[in-house]
């Protein structure tokens, strides 16, 4: 996955006095790092978060000791600590809305031969907090925790369709201020999704990404309050073509997202051990 080569936005000025300086750029550190970095010397991370030298050293010194990051003293590069890795398995593992869609994706997996996943926001792009895949040699090599643009991808598109409108106005803006060279092809592909979802119930990116992937995604807003994801289904262009993805993935996309509210209201219950069984066909 590729790295981030500008710094991570930190909260806008109407905001500061609202937060910890201190706990705010203890986070930036650690989202600097990506499932791609095994770890991270301190121009990195000061190239990644924009925070000068000293904060880092002192920020850096406080995260090991807590645990939430490791430090080689003959490398001189820090690693995610167990203390972060913990808290993000125990989100992820609190969560009903994953804990409730797993399964229902890996039999979404299995039926179309391709990679299922669902993500969430995170500044300017979409993290995966869950993804299953087919048993086929051939398939997307993205695990929890990969990271996505926004306006590039079915996932970053349908979660924006979804979004509140002014929410959705200011990330549409930073995303154009921070890519100014891609103005208009960031509007085009934005309102092409708006559209597609007011139209359809769904956002497609055909070659959008990577000209070899397809992918149809469809957001889904828990009616518990539960926090916004974004479903996507697809593959390399082989194994999604164009109509398969509209006309069968699409569909089942939304069968999937009834059979998940209904669920997490209680209007159906999982058959006992599909979550098991779920997870023990998981890479």
């Amino acid at each position: 996955m590729r790295k981030r080569n500008k710094p991570i936005p930190a909260p806008s000025d109407e905001d500061q006095g609202q937060h910890s300086s201190a706990l705010v750029r203890g986070l930036q550190i650690l989202r600097a790092f990506t499932p791609a970095d095994i770890s991270l010397g301190n121009q990195e991370l000061i190239e990644r978060t924009g925070l000068p030298k000293a904060t880092i050293s002192r920020l850096t010194y406080t995260l090991v000791g807590l645990g939430y990051l490791l430090y080689d003293p003959v490398l001189g590069r820090y690693s995610i600590g167990p203390a972060t890795v913990s808290l993000g398995y125990s989100g992820l593992s609190s969560s009903a809305v994953v804990y409730m869609a797993k399964p229902l994706m890996q039999t979404l997996a299995f039926e179309t031969g391709v990679a299922v996943a669902m993500g969430m926001r995170d500044g300017l792009e979409m993290v995966y907090v869950s993804n299953c895949r087919p048993e086929t040699p051939v398939t997307l090599r993205l695990n929890v925790g990969s990271r996505l643009p926004i306006w590039q991808t079915s996932m970053g598109l349908a979660y924006l369709a979804a979004m509140e409108e002014g929410l959705q106005g200011r990330v549409i803006g930073q995303l154009i201020e921070n890519s100014p060279d891609n103005r208009e092809k960031i509007r085009r592909a934005i309102d092409g999704g708006l559209e597609s979802y007011a139209k359809h119930g769904y956002v497609t990116s055909f070659g959008d990404w990577y000209s070899y992937i397809n992918a149809v995604g469809v957001p889904f807003r828990p009616s518990d309050g539960s926090q916004l994801v974004a479903i996507t289904c697809g593959g390399i262009k082989d194994l999604a073509p164009v109509e398969a993805c509209v006309s069968i993935f699409v569909p089942k996309l939304k069968s999937l997202l009834a059979e998940l509210q209904n669920r997490l209201t209680g209007a159906t219950l999982p058959p006992t051990g599909e979550y098991m069984a779920a997870m023990v066909q998981r890479d």
